[in-house]
């Protein structure tokens, strides 16, 4: 996959998940290691037309912060550990738009980020076999909950790293 639609957070947020990181690093469990963030869509390409289209709901809708609040863990062949947000009406209705705006304009988007599917999160490490991820647990309980206020939602190419900002929340 290539583009993610992404939400960034203000300043204070961004510190509070990079203190996490640095206590996974002193656990000997290498830290996500990007910006934090929430990713509400993947597609292997939002064409052009489909991130105006974005701009303009994006625009429309309330963005409302998070709480992330639930340590937890993906299975999979690339076990990832997380910091959960708490789900309410809000941040489905600014899912749910998204997508609305995304069916049919993205090349190749991946199920797991579709309404009834997704899990919103901000990774917090990824690819852990089972003994780092009870380290890694270990090091971040009893996790504390972290107020999460969006201040961009972004294109974000995941091969190279590039934001595209669709919109500044203030």
């Amino acid at each position: 996959m290539a583009d993610a639609l992404v939400f960034h957070f203000d300043d204070e947020t961004e510190s509070r998940i990079r203190e996490l990181w640095e206590r996974l690093d002193a656990a000997g469990i290498p830290g996500a290691g990007h910006r934090p963030r929430v990713t509400l869509a993947v597609a292997g390409s939002i064409p052009p037309p489909a991130r105006k289209a974005l701009r303009g709901e994006l625009e429309l809708l309330s963005i409302p912060d998070l709480w992330l609040h639930t340590l937890g863990a993906l299975p999979g062949d690339e076990r990832v550990l997380l910091l959960g947000a708490v789900v309410d009406t809000e941040l489905l209705a600014v899912h749910s738009a998204v997508h609305d705006v995304l069916a049919g304009e993205v090349k190749n988007p991946s199920a797991y980020y579709f309404p009834g599917a997704w899990v919103p999160c901000c990774v917090l490490t990824k690819g852990l076999d089972t003994d780092q991820l009870a380290r890694a647990f270990t090091a971040l309980l009893p996790p504390e909950p972290v107020r999460a206020a969006v201040r961009e939602v972004s294109v974000l190419d995941t091969r190279t790293g590039d934001t595209d900002v669709l919109l500044q929340v203030t």
